[in-house]
């Protein structure tokens, strides 16, 4: 482990040189390049550079422990070498998690997608409940959120939302939404107070830049429509709605939310990028996971990985057994004690597949 922080710190240093260097700096290629790999080997770095400092104080402090002290100071320095172990032992732990693998989306925007599931239009309304969740979550973090396309239903619910988080480390933190969410509530829509189930369904895709997944054009068809809204009425009457179809995949996205019809273009080819990749990643992660297990929960987009108990204000994660009284909370966009639980369970396993 201490021959490859060598080797990174030595990195750094060199990074920090070519960033000074005139020829990367009238480069904008190498200098977007150099400054990403020199910001993500920063906190390791930091932390590496605390861990050293640590030890000298720890070494330097077992020298004096040999010389001729009083009582006095001999209790101190003991205290010293106590208080810098616990440290040096801190700082390993987090030395290992930093430099465990890192998902090479962790640091990209995502595309989210929230559909109704099961149960008609209290699914619908739930849908549009975590749509609020995520959106004051992504705020809470300083994120910017880009309603890529919406379907509404009569009640205030969506059938489905498409949207764009832009921020850092987004999919990082919301990679875990994945899956199936159930609700147990009494329904807005329900006058006789019964508890009803109902489940939304969650897809979190990284975007992926043109440079990762190149699409031909001539493997598109482009279909134009006038857009509508709830009930199929007409909206407007230009052809400004816009259906991609890419013929090799079948992946279809249709994209109505902006009154221009270069901007849904635009929001769509982002939307099929993001598709066609994860559909890419989700095969190969397939092939992974039939010799070895690393995600948290099986990954299949189908499988229920939370409940969302509203009469008892009650979260459980099933992947993790996690239960959380908060739910009140959670639903306001509270969502660090989840989140940081499902990174920390995710890192573990890492830790175990290591060291098999």
């Amino acid at each position: 482990m201490l021959d490859r922080l060598e080797s990174l710190e030595a990195r750094y240093d060199k990074l920090n040189e070519l960033l000074s260097d005139p020829e990367v700096i009238n480069d904008s290629k190498k200098l977007r390049e150099f400054s990403k790999e020199q910001s993500d080997l920063q906190d390791i770095i930091t932390v590496y550079r605390e861990f050293k400092d640590v030890i000298t104080q720890l070494d330097d402090a077992k020298v004096m422990l040999e010389d001729d002290l009083d009582e006095e100071m001999r209790e101190m320095t003991k205290m010293e070498i106590s208080e810098l172990s616990d440290q040096k032992e801190e700082l390993e732990e987090r030395l290992k998690i930093l430099l465990l693998p890192k998902d090479p989306n962790d640091d990209k925007n995502v595309i989210m997608e929230v559909r109704g599931a099961a149960g008609g239009d209290e699914a619908a309304l739930f849908a549009g409940s975590l749509f609020r969740m995520y959106t004051r979550y992504a705020e809470s973090q300083g994120w910017k959120i880009d309603v890529m396309d919406s379907n509404t239903t009569g009640v205030g619910g969506f059938k489905e939302v498409v949207f764009m988080i832009n921020g850092n480390d987004a999919y990082s933190k919301l990679k875990f939404e994945n899956g199936a969410h159930r609700v147990q509530r009494v329904p807005e829509t329900e006058s006789g107070g019964r508890i009803h189930t109902s489940t939304a369904t969650v897809v979190v895709m990284p975007e992926a830049e043109e440079v990762e997944i190149d699409i031909s054009e001539k493997d598109i068809r482009v279909d134009t429509f006038a857009s509508s809204g709830p009930g199929g009425q007409s909206v407007n009457t230009t052809m400004s709605a816009v259906r991609l179809t890419h013929v090799p995949t079948g992946t279809v996205v249709s994209i109505q939310d902006e009154k221009s019809q270069i901007k849904n273009k635009e929001k769509a080819m982002k939307v099929l990028r993001a598709r066609i990749y994860d559909k890419i990643q989700q095969e190969a992660q397939a092939e992974y996971d039939q010799t070895r297990k690393s995600a948290v929960g099986s990954g299949d987009r189908s499988e229920r990985i939370r409940t969302y108990n509203f009469p008892q204000n009650r979260v459980t994660d099933h992947r993790i057994g996690l239960t959380i009284q908060k739910l009140d909370q959670i639903m306001e966009g509270k969502l660090e004690e989840v989140i940081e639980a499902l990174i920390i369970e995710e890192q573990a396993k890492k830790m175990e597949e290591i060291g098999e």
